[in-house]
Order: C-alpha cells, then sequence, then structure tokens
C-alpha cells in the first residue's frame, strides 16, 4: 500500500502552529485536538520544523519550569522526517524505526500534504490481518468462492 492511500482513507492536511506560539498554547492544543504533534509554519505555509509530545518533554527535562514560556520555535525539530504520497508503507514505518519517531510528514510535489502515524500504521495492519483472517475462514468453510 502506497502512504498517499492512508492519505485519502485519513483524509488531508495537518494541524499548524506558529512559531512564536508558546509550548503551554501548543500543549493546549494537543489536549483540545486530542493529538501529539503539529507542524511549525508561518503564514505562507512553508514548515519550519515540528513539534512533538516529546519535544516538548525534553524541553523541560532541558529548561524545566523556563520550558512552558519557551516558543515553539525555540524547541521544535528541525530534522523533520518526510516521506511521499508515492511511497510505499514499509518506507515510512523504516523512517519511523530509523528515526525513533512517531509521527513523518507526507510531501506530494514538495508540499506537506499530510502526516502518517504509527497510529495509522497499526490501523492499516490491523485492517490488514483481519481481512486476511477472514479470507482464510471463508476458503476453508468454502464460502464467498466459487
Amino acid at each position: 500500500m502506497f502512504v498517499g492511500e492512508i492519505m485519502k482513507n485519513k483524509g488531508v492536511g495537518v494541524i499548524a502552529v506558529a512559531p512564536d506560539q508558546t509550548m503551554v498554547e501548543v500543549l493546549r492544543l494537543f489536549r483540545d485536538n486530542n493529538i501529539g504533534f503539529v507542524v511549525v509554519s508561518r503564514s505562507n505555509g512553508k514548515y519550519l520544523g515540528t513539534l512533538s509530545e516529546r519535544d516538548c518533554c525534553n524541553a523541560v527535562a532541558e529548561y524545566g519550569a523556563e520550558a512552558a514560556a519557551k516558543r515553539a520555535a525555540d524547541i521544535m525539530n528541525r530534522n523533520v522526517a518526510t516521506c511521499s504520497t508515492q511511497d510505499l508503507l514499509p518506507v515510512a514505518m523504516g523512517i519511523m524505526t530509523q528515526r525513533r519517531t512517531r509521527h513523518v510528514l507526507v510531501t506530494d510535489g514538495g508540499d506537506v500534504v499530510g502526516v502518517v502515524s504509527i497510529g495509522d500504521v497499526v490501523k492499516h495492519r490491523l485492517d490488514e490481518a483481519q481481512r486476511t483472517e477472514q479470507d482464510l475462514q471463508d476458503y476453508i468453510c468454502g464460502t464467498r468462492y466459487h
């Protein structure tokens, strides 16, 4: 399966924050949207980096109580993991494993079109396993086959 197919199923788009938003503002956004990852971008749509829950935890470990007031631009990840809509899912999985990240930005023609998460990968693999199990049961029982 191509990463683009997962994007079609989950929908395209990313939640972005401005580089001057504080970590507390970003964490509230995480809470309110039940997410753990955002793109940090300027108003022109060009992304500067990403910010995850892990990045926020690392900021607290580094700056202590002062981390709450740090700007997204000060604590964001600038070494962003990306893949293409044309990449096969195992490519995205390999990037997640190699980079030890739970999120990968998905690009199409150089533009960011979405995010694929470890949760998206698990959902796809679980759906695939359930389809295979059903196909095997149908084969054994002689149903849905002619």
